[in-house]
């Protein structure tokens, strides 16, 4: 068996340093975007790991604590650990995979559209993306008065005799939270999976006629998802992002915090410490453990997507 060789760090940062120094031109050109995205990215979340140690409250200098946030926040928060996690992987759950499978059949579909009618369909569903805050609409289909329009038709169609509190009642919250969120997860998904299957060469199908394809599935799973790989990664960042990332529906919608806690999401807690209490500390190791599970959920699904097309 082959001896591994060890890792020389020194050898490592020398091959990198003559590589850049061959490549300078490419470097000089990537470089704008290499410097903000350490600075905007980077850092911030190596600043938010490095203070999820400490007591911070923004107006005196942080204090180190240790992993004191992490257990307080493990043993002594019970809405953390019985109500923001349970509720976090419930709808990150439903609405990630569902809303990733569904950006690809409404992808796959619209591909086969003439291209002016393609157009119009794919500005359609990208348009709760582009307009931000468009969920508010469901503020007033679901208002809790009579006036609202789902609750006006319920009780002029006798269906029920007075107005339901959809975005208070603890039996409509997650149910409505679910379907909002999954409406606005149709966006930058949907416009890479349509970008990736614009960019699959004809000649491939027809390689694959000749091989044995039988039917448009097969077509699907053995020739249009390995050539659209990236895209397919991306797609699942991007949902896994806003599968975990819902908060800011349930805090305009439900309130913060939503009735007895019904909703309240990792995110919530984020915003109710960070934003609210200003226990940045705490709040940055909440971050910290949303950033972990975010990573463990991406390694999962490339390791996944490897497997489509074998």
């Amino acid at each position: 068996m082959k001896k591994r060789e060890k890792f020389n760090f020194k050898q490592y940062m020398g091959r990198v340093w003559h590589d850049m120094k061959v490549h300078k031109t490419s470097y000089l050109f990537i470089a704008p975007y290499c410097i903000l995205f350490f600075i905007f990215t980077v850092l911030p979340v190596l600043m938010s790991i490095g203070l999820s140690f400490t007591s911070f409250n923004i107006l005196e200098p942080p204090k180190f604590v240790g992993f004191s946030n992490y257990l307080r926040l493990f043993f002594t928060d019970s809405i953390f650990t019985e109500k923001a996690i349970g509720n976090t992987f419930v709808i990150a759950m439903i609405v990630g995979p569902v809303g990733y499978i569904l950006c690809l059949l409404l992808a796959w579909m619209l591909n086969e559209l003439p291209r002016a009618l393609r157009t119009i369909l794919t500005v359609v569903f990208y348009a709760p993306t582009i307009a931000g805050n468009v969920y508010m609409i469901f503020q007033y289909l679901f208002n809790s008065d009579s006036q609202g329009y789902i609750n006006a038709m319920l009780i002029r169609y006798g269906i029920k005799q007075s107005p339901i509190l959809w975005f208070q009642d603890e039996k409509y919250m997650m149910t409505l939270i679910i379907g909002i969120a999954l409406w606005t997860s149709i966006g930058t998904t949907f416009l890479s999976f349509i970008a990736g299957l614009q960019g699959i060469p004809q000649q491939y199908y027809e390689a694959g006629a000749i091989d044995g394809i039988k039917n448009r599935w097969q077509e699907l799973y053995y020739i249009t998802l390995p050539s659209m790989k990236p895209q397919l990664m991306f797609g699942a960042v991007m949902s896994i992002t806003g599968g975990f990332g819902v908060g800011s529906i349930v805090t305009a919608l439900c309130g913060l915090p939503s009735t007895n806690y019904a909703v309240h999401t990792v995110m919530n807690h984020l915003e109710d410490y960070g934003g609210v209490r200003f226990e940045m500390g705490y709040a940055s190791a909440i971050a910290t453990l949303l950033f972990i599970i975010m990573v463990a959920s991406n390694k999962i699904i490339q390791k996944l997507l490897a497997k489509v097309g074998e």
